[in-house]
């Protein structure tokens, strides 16, 4: 298994802004895509901080159950 953790996530490029993050400029999640071992995710705030990285396969169905409001806050 992959670790499922990437301690210092600023070397990595491409990261984008969820779209489900807030306007607010506090609350962003930052999604990596096309990475070797799954879909890395960060806090914005700390961009040098850990990274967690899911299943691809999870990630997916994840984002299709926040889709269709299946979670929600």
């Amino acid at each position: 298994m992959t670790e499922p953790i990437i301690w210092n996530a600023a070397g990595l490029n491409g990261w984008r802004k969820s779209s489900y993050s807030g306007s607010e400029g506090g609350s962003c999640l930052e999604v990596l895509d096309n990475h070797a071992a799954g879909v890395p995710v960060r806090d914005s705030k700390t961009p040098s901080g850990p990274a967690l990285v899911f299943p691809s396969s999870g990630w997916s169905s994840f984002i299709t159950a926040v889709k269709a409001g299946i979670l929600h806050s």
